[in-house]
């Protein structure tokens, strides 16, 4: 077996290192994707949770299911929330503060994981891990609300 040259040695060593920097540089890419995406959403749902409360307070009443298909349609960054899931007509009159009105599963790979877009009903949004957003929407479905999803499902 021949020893490789000094030049080779240079040439190869070159290579490895632009291989890693490409490789880094598409990772980071990636991520930074799934960042904006994440950023539209969490922004698309806050303007959605500020037309539910301008709504709720105007009228003494969460709007209905229609209302809010209409008005997601004018979100701007909708489109990154994908399939939202709008829980009002589960919600009853004495539900606190703390109830998710709604919610949308996103998927944002390795480093921002899988997890759920939530609404709550006095207005706040927040990125919830996967675990603890079913375990909380568990906890706060009716047994008719967990039948219709199934049946959804």
């Amino acid at each position: 077996m021949e020893k490789f040259t000094k030049r080779q040695k240079s040439v190869i060593k070159d290579f490895i290192v632009v291989i890693v920097i490409v490789i880094t540089a598409v990772v980071a890419m990636m991520n930074f994707k799934d960042y904006v995406n994440r950023r539209e959403a969490m922004r698309a749902m806050q303007h959605l949770g500020r037309v539910v409360l301008a709504y709720r307070d105007a009228h003494k009443q969460i709007p209905s299911q229609y209302y809010v298909d209409e008005i997601k349609t004018q979100l701007e960054g909708s489109v990154r929330l994908g399939n939202l899931v709008y829980r009002a007509r589960w919600i009853g009159f004495g539900a606190g503060n703390d109830e998710i009105l709604a919610y949308a599963k996103k998927d944002y790979g390795l480093v921002f994981g899988n997890g759920y877009i939530v609404l709550r009903l006095d207005g706040r949004i927040e990125w919830m891990e996967a675990g603890q957003f079913e375990e909380l929407l568990d906890s706060q479905q009716s047994a008719e609300e967990k039948k219709l999803g199934e049946e959804n499902i």
